[in-house]
C-alpha cells in the first residue's frame, strides 16, 4: 500500500526490512524525476517529492515495489562491510553483563563476533540501526535517558546496536566508543553506516 505522507512524500508500505532495502536500492538506481529523499524504514520506504507528478511517481513507486517483493528480481543493494572499532570500557558494560548473565568479557566476545547489518537510519542523522545484534544481548534501555552521550558511544538496547554519530541525549546502553566518525557532513554520503552496510565490531586496546 501507497500513502500520503505530508505535502510532498509518499510512504510506500513494504511489510520487511529485506524489501524496504530491495525498493531502496531501486529507487537509487534508477530514481525517479523529482524525487529529492528516499528515507528506507523497517518495513516502509518514505519518498519525498516536491517536483513531481503525484500521479505517475504513485504509479512508478507501484511497478517497483512489485519488483522488490519478487526475490532475485530486485536490484540488489551493493555489500559493503564496514569494520569498526571499539573500546569496550562503557559504564553500563557491567550493568549488561548481570542483566544477560555473562561476565563484560562474554559480553564482548559475543557484540564482536556477529555480522550486524545496518537496517535503517532514525533517531538523529547518520544514527544507524544495527540488526542482528545477538539475542543474549538484548536488553532493555535505560529506565532513566541520559541527557548527552558522546559521539562514537557503541550502544545497544533491545535487538539492536548502534553507533552514536554526534552528542546528544539517549538511553541506549554503553559498552564502549569507537574513534571511528560514522557521520561527516563533508562526505558523499555523510553518513557512513548506510542501509544494507554489513558493520562487524572489532575490540581494541585503549
Amino acid at each position: 500500500m501507497i500513502r500520503r505522507a505530508g505535502e510532498h512524500g509518499l510512504l510506500v508500505e513494504t511489510g520487511a526490512l529485506e524489501i524496504s532495502h530491495r525498493l531502496d536500492a531501486l529507487l537509487r538506481a534508477d530514481r525517479p524525476a523529482g524525487v529529492t529523499e528516499i528515507v528506507p524504514g523497517p518495513a516502509t520506504v518514505l519518498v519525498v517529492a516536491p517536483g513531481a507528478d503525484p500521479a505517475r511517481l504513485r504509479s512508478s513507486l507501484s511497478l517497483l515495489a512489485r519488483t522488490a517483493r519478487s526475490p532475485g528480481a530486485g536490484t540488489a543493494a551493493p555489500e559493503r562491510t564496514v569494520t569498526i572499532p571499539v573500546i569496550y570500557d562503557g559504564a553500563d558494560l557491567a550493568e549488561v553483563a548481570a542483566l544477560a548473565g555473562l561476565t563484560p568479557e562474554e559480553v564482548v566476545e559475543r557484540h564482536t563476533r556477529r555480522e550486524l547489518v545496518a537496517g535503517w537510519l532514525g533517531f538523529a542523522p547518520g544514527f544507524a540501526y544495527l540488526t542482528g545484534l545477538d539475542p543474549a544481548l538484548h536488553v532493555p534501555r535505560l529506565a532513566t535517558p541520559r541527557t548527552s552521550v558522546p559521539a562514537g558511544a557503541v550502544a545497544i538496547a533491545g535487538p539492536y546496536s548502534a553507533v552514536y554519530p554526534s552528542a546528544s541525549p539517549g538511553g541506549w546502553r554503553l559498552l564502549g566508543r569507537s574513534p571511528l566518525p560514522v557521520w561527516d557532513v563533508t562526505a558523499d554520503p555523510p553518513a557512513l553506516l548506510t542501509p544494507g552496510t554489513r558493520v562487524r565490531f572489532q575490540a581494541v586496546p585503549e
